[in-house]
C-alpha cells in the first residue's frame, strides 16, 4: 500500500440514529497505515442559553483487540436476550418523552471539529 493512500484521516464513517442518540462508526488510519475504529456516541441537550449542545463520547477500538471487543459486545447482547421482556406499558427511554425535534437534522457539521 502506498504511504500516502491513505492519508491520516477518516477512511470511512457510518452514522446510526438511534432515538435522542445518533452513534458514528469512523474507520481512521494512524502514520503507519494502520486502521483503527472510533465509536461515538452523540446525545443532543439544551444548553442554558436554550440552543442545542451535543455531548459525545468517543472509545477508540484498534485493530488487535476486535475480536475480543466483537466476542463481549456479542456476549453482552446475547445475555440481553435472556432475561425477561419488560411488561406492556414500558416504553424504550429512546422515546420516553417523545423529544425527537431536530435530530432528523443532525450531521457531523453539527457535531463540531473533533477530529481525534
Amino acid at each position: 500500500m502506498a504511504d500516502n493512500q491513505y492519508p491520516r484521516e477518516d477512511v470511512f464513517s457510518k452514522s446510526v440514529r438511534a432515538g435522542k442518540r445518533t452513534y458514528f462508526f469512523d474507520v481512521k488510519s494512524t502514520k503507519g497505515q494502520d486502521f483503527y475504529i472510533t465509536i461515538t456516541e452523540s446525545k443532543k441537550r439544551m444548553g442554558d442559553d436554550g440552543a442545542p449542545v451535543y455531548e459525545k463520547h468517543k472509545i477508540f477500538l484498534y485493530r488487535e483487540d476486535f475480536e475480543k471487543f466483537i466476542e463481549g459486545l456479542n456476549e453482552a447482547v446475547n445475555h440481553v436476550g435472556t432475561l425477561p421482556v419488560p411488561e406492556k406499558n414500558y416504553e424504550p427511554r429512546s422515546h420516553a418523552n417523545n423529544d425527537k425535534a431536530g435530530f432528523s437534522d443532525v450531521s457531523f457539521d453539527d457535531l463540531g471539529s473533533d477530529k481525534s
